[in-house]
This record gives C-alpha cells, structure tokens and sequence, in this order.
C-alpha cells in the first residue's frame, strides 16, 4: 500500500508532458532586454549619482516581467510596486521582531506571499525582499529605499518605453 502511494507520488516529479513554451520573436527579445537595460540603469544611476542605496537584486527579476512580459497580471504596476513594498516591510517587521535568523527569513517569505496573493498583488521577484531584508538586518528605510523607490523606477521607464515600443498600452491595469 505504501509503495504504490510512493510510486505514484514519485510519478508526478515526471511532470505532466507539457509542451516548452514557443519561442519568441527577436524584435521582441530585444525590446525587452532592452526595456530592461534602460530601467537599471535609470536606477543604477540614481544610486550612482545621489549615493541613494536604490538598487536592489529583485528589481533584475522585476525587469525581466514588467520588459519581458508586460500584459501578465505580475507586471501590472499595482503588483510590481505593491508587491516589492508589501514583501519589504514584512521582511523588515520579520528581521525587527525576531532578528536576523533562518527561521526568521522561511517567516517572513511565506508571510510575504501569503500577504502578496490575498492584496492580489502578487510579484514574484518580492518574494526575494523578505530574504534580503532579513539576511541584510534591514530597517524600515529599506522599505522606502531601494524596494519603493526602485519599483517605482521600473514601472515609470515602463510607462514611457512600452507605450513608445509596443503598438498596444501598458498598463493593462492599475
């Protein structure tokens, strides 16, 4: 009995047999690495220039939906910026209550998603704030600086470069 529900449970790791996705045409491609280069470096050089600490890894992961995949509901601004801020603060509150530990990273990133999925403002790449914030001993200026503002300077070079790049609007909504 308990070797058939391991041997069907071991089944499923097969995976379901579906297709890869299609491949992409290369103007699209290239808009979005494109799309992605000029948001970092709008931020970058803001971080560059004012000494603002607004770079943060998930914003990598950001640019690669908001540029890559702007109609999916993870790259509508509402998502991208409520995400990175909410995911942040949890991250913060987490590391603020019980400190910097393993446990304390697991908490906060389910806290995160859970958080992130009943606002629906789910964005995948917030999910790595909490983890930052926690491993890094963050205070509340994280929240502001670099997750807020660097969402913010995503989805604004995403406003005026996919509404020039794209025949249809972005956003799909707010």
């Amino acid at each position: 009995m308990a070797d058939s529900r391991l041997g069907s449970y071991l089944a499923k790791w097969r995976g379901a047999g579906a297709a890869g996705p299609a491949a992409l045409p290369a103007r699209q491609i290239l808009l979005a690495g494109l799309g992605g280069a000029l948001a970092l470096a709008v931020v970058a050089g803001l971080a560059a220039g004012t000494g603002l600490p607004c770079i943060l890894g998930s914003l990598g992961a950001s640019c690669v939906l908001v540029f890559g995949f702007p109609d999916v509901p993870f790259s509508q601004p509402r998502a991208v910026i409520g995400g990175h801020v909410v995911a942040a603060a949890i991250g913060v509150a987490a590391v603020q209550l019980f400190g910097p530990t393993w446990w304390s990273v697991a908490l906060a990133t389910g806290a995160a998603i859970m958080a992130m999925m009943a606002l629906r403002i789910v964005h995948p790449p917030a999910g790595s704030n909490p983890v930052i914030a926690v491993t890094a001993a963050a205070h509340w200026d994280f929240v502001a600086v670099p997750a807020a503002l660097g969402a913010l300077l995503i989805v604004l070079v995403g406003l005026v470069y996919l509404n020039l790049v794209r025949p249809t609007r972005w956003p799909a909504r707010w």
